[in-house]
């Protein structure tokens, strides 16, 4: 079996999405950990990569909503920090 630059790129996305699990299930990252999000959505995208290549409808659209999920994990991420950025400097502030 002879595998194609876009095949590895996916077997590579695949790994990262079960490594990001499996750290999850043994209670080393949390849902709400930035990482977490990020491997999902790097898996995902680097499957969908191998995916335009050997094209499987069911397989992209599974992907491709798993990278928007883990999109919105980032981008709820990035809001909570914002927000508690902010209470922060609220906290600081003299009346």
């Amino acid at each position: 079996m002879d595998l194609s630059l876009t095949d590895l790129i996916g077997i590579l996305g695949v790994f990262i999405i079960i490594v990001a699990y499996m750290l999850l299930q043994l209670e080393k990252m949390v849902t709400q950990d930035l990482s977490f999000s990020v491997l999902n959505t790097l898996g995902a995208l680097l499957v969908i990569i191998s995916l335009l290549y050997d094209w499987n409808l069911a397989s992209f659209l599974m992907e491709s909503i798993w990278m928007l999920i883990s999109m919105y994990g980032i981008l709820k991420y990035y809001k909570l920090k914002k927000k508690e950025e902010n209470a922060v400097k609220d906290d600081g502030k003299e009346d």
